[in-house]
């Protein structure tokens, strides 16, 4: 993905006729990216995570201005365009697979997350993601099936597809999507100026009586859709992301400058988790809560407030373009309710439609002359430094997150199955030498430090004779991943249960409380510090304190269920 938008920026800036074309609507989102990358560079406490997330918006970015500046003839819009139709309907086709054949399969061999069964995701991992990719998507189309005056093959054409974007709509049984499409439809009619108030208001009752009649006819027609519903209206609201939002706020109101730093939402969770909550969320769930407690009030400002801008000028489109804006407006609502912007397929479509809008609605005048040889230079300057950023910084990151990966999924799978360590020298031997290789291409990524600390731990018990040397080895790992970020949880842990390794246990509960002050309501926290309670007969009463807690946080916690129980046979002992 990196190397292709590279390449794609590159193509763009080699070519001599967009030397000095630059639409002023591209420019706008050149102070965020400034200002993100410094953010990522100095405030985030994660910058592994920080630079990840940098790149996910220059991509996005850098497909606005290139579909912008550089898709400007009438052939080539028709042809991107009937593209991204092509793409909703085959998405719509692997949601139908999914749906009436394989319910857990996913694309790349990979097996859907229970909690999603019984909902399509298409090619994505989200059903929310398709629901919102079918929102974008259903205006223009249905704008070219229903409107007079279109050839009448292209009007069946996107009938057919229309119909293939609905199904895929219905079938992803998104509330978030359905409630945002509906809502842009609404909006739509009173948010478009030179109308008069009551032609408005007019258009948007018919907007929303016409929603209204279709969501009445899927509800009774569609029983996965009426489960859905009715789970809405039996919970009175959403439970789990209103704990999400108010954590992203409280976040914003410690850092309300700059922010929390760039991906950091989910390390600083942890301070803000309820007791009970076992959610690992990565993001808020609200794209804009997001953004502002990750990059502060000044980030919001420069990205929303430029996004703004550009949306004010294309209220005004008309046509097929003012059809394209309700799928804006529906993203952008569905914005509320997750993280659409972190998923760089669906902000790059987002950044597509944006840009193929905004060219017809935001006219640039007249075409300017040539550029000179300095703007010609400047742009093969821009073309290279786009392919060495891809090549040589951001393509290691991303193989170094995905061997890392790779190597935590097998540590996690093994936990699963409840599968004796011991026995698994082979499949330990291979986890070891991805995060060797991890490390490698990206040292700046303390997750890969830490989970190299992790499979020291799992190592020893291939091998006990050399647990000392290895609780070493992970004191050292664990260490490079607190100096790089000091406020994650699970870097502490793993360095304590390295000094527990080598039987440094002063060192060891140092860290292990370092974690309990970082994450106070993690239940994995609590128990680590159990075990590590155990392991001096003398502190028996704390340890069983800490395993209660642990369960109290988590009652279904295994480990802590069989920790209790050794502890509560061994104050049974006679003494």
């Amino acid at each position: 993905m990196a190397v292709l938008t590279g390449a794609l920026v590159a193509v763009h800036f080699a070519d001599p006729a967009q030397g000095t074309r630059a639409h002023p609507a591209g420019w706008l989102f050149a102070p965020f990216l400034v200002y993100a990358a410094a953010n990522a560079a100095w405030v985030t406490p994660v910058r592994w995570l920080g630079w990840t997330d940098w790149l996910n918006w220059a991509q996005a970015a850098a497909v606005f201005w290139v579909v912008l500046n550089g898709v400007v003839t009438a052939a080539s819009r028709r042809f991107l365009c009937a593209f991204l139709v092509a793409l909703g309907v085959l998405a719509a086709a692997l949601a139908c697979y999914q749906h009436f054949v394989r319910p857990d399969w996913l694309m790349l061999g990979r097996t859907q997350a229970e909690q999603f069964i019984g909902r399509s995701s298409g090619p994505f991992g989200i059903p929310n993601s398709l629901g919102v990719f079918m929102a974008l998507l259903i205006p223009p189309v249905g704008a070219l099936a229903f409107g007079a005056g279109r050839p009448a093959a292209l009007r069946i054409t996107c009938g057919i597809a229309l119909a293939a974007l609905a199904a895929g709509f219905v079938l992803a049984i998104s509330r978030g999507a359905w409630i945002a499409l509906t809502a842009a439809f609404v909006l739509k009619p009173i948010l478009t100026p030179d109308r008069s108030i009551g032609r408005r208001v007019a258009a948007a009752a018919a907007a929303a009586a016409g929603a209204i009649a279709v969501a009445a006819v899927v509800y009774f027609a569609f029983p996965p859709m009426r489960a859905r519903v009715d789970q809405l209206v039996r919970n009175a609201g959403e439970r789990s992301r209103p704990v999400m939002w108010r954590a992203a706020w409280g976040i914003f109101e410690a850092h309300p400058i700059l922010g929390s730093g760039a991906g950091s939402y989910d390390a600083l969770f942890e301070a803000h988790r309820p007791e009970g909550n076992k959610d690992q969320p990565n993001y808020a769930h609200c794209d804009y809560l997001n953004t502002l407690s990750d990059y502060g009030a000044v980030g919001f400002v420069l990205v929303f407030g430029a996004a703004a801008a550009v949306a004010l000028r294309c209220l005004h489109a008309r046509g097929l373009a003012g059809a394209a804006v309700t799928g804006l407006l529906a993203f952008a609502l569905h914005l509320l309710v997750d993280f659409d912007l972190k998923i760089p397929a669906l902000a790059m479509i987002f950044a597509t439609v944006a840009a193929l809008v905004t060219g017809v609605a935001w006219p640039r005048g007249a075409e300017p002359g040539p550029g000179g040889a300095l703007a010609r230079a400047a742009s093969l300057c821009a073309a290279a430094a786009a392919l060495c950023i891809a090549i040589f910084w951001a393509v290691p990151k991303y193989r170094a997150d995905e061997a890392r990966r790779q190597a935590r999924e097998k540590i996690e799978r093994m936990a699963r199955s409840g599968a004796d360590i011991s026995g698994q020298r082979e499949v330990l031997a291979g986890i070891r030498e991805g995060l060797d290789r991890a490390v490698a291409l990206d040292p700046s990524n303390a997750q890969s430090w830490s989970d190299r600390a992790y499979a020291d731990w799992l190592w020893a018990l291939v091998d006990p004779s050399r647990t000392v040397e290895l609780g070493a080895a992970a004191v050292s790992d664990s260490g490079r991943a607190v100096d790089l970020c000091p406020v994650v949880a699970e870097f502490w842990i793993r360095r304590g249960v390295g000094f527990d390794m080598e039987r440094h246990w002063l060192e060891g509960g140092n860290c292990f409380i370092r974690a309990l002050v970082l994450a106070p309501a993690r239940a994995d926290c609590w128990y680590y510090q159990a075990y590590h309670l155990s392991l001096d007969p003398s502190e028996t009463g704390p340890a069983i304190a800490a395993a209660d807690y642990c369960l109290r946080l988590d009652p279904d916690f295994r480990l802590a269920q069989t920790l209790r129980q050794r502890l509560a046979a061994r104050l049974q002992q006679p003494p």
